[in-house]
């Protein structure tokens, strides 16, 4: 006789409601609460009073930004994307050299063009495919 498998399943996700969580569109609150902390990390970096965590917050936005332009959402974004990517490589080298984390005029316009384009690229697709993308 063969001994039985005596495996417990436990409930800790209800499979159903997370695949609607992934299949819809990502909530405006959560949305919201995203593009706050990317307009303060931009806030900061205008100031000079960024650290490096937020300026890390950024260059993984304008990663993200480039992925998806380059898988065809958004493809307009790239352009900028390319220009924010200089600009924040800029600002890290002025980091080291100066200790102050700050972005130039031109980097702070491809850096807000950036942001809005990512914004627009968040909201016209499902949570799943912005989570593949990541």
């Amino acid at each position: 006789m063969r001994k039985q498998c005596r495996r417990k399943v436990y409930k800790l996700v209800d499979p159903i409601a997370h695949a609607i969580a992934g299949a819809a569109i990502t909530t405006d609150d959560c949305l919201k609460q995203l593009k706050d902390k990317e307009q303060a990390a931009v806030e900061a970096m205008r100031t000079g009073q960024a650290t490096v965590y937020t300026w890390q917050e950024l260059v993984d936005m304008n990663n993200i930004c480039q992925v998806m332009a380059r898988n065809g959402i958004g493809p307009e974004a790239l352009p900028d994307s390319m220009m924010a990517e200089i600009e924040l490589k800029q600002a890290a080298k002025r980091f080291e050299s100066t200790g102050k984390m700050l972005l130039t005029g031109a980097g702070l316009r491809a850096i807000k063009e950036v942001l809005e384009w990512h914004h627009l690229q968040r909201t016209s697709i499902s949570r799943a495919e912005y989570e593949r993308m990541i």
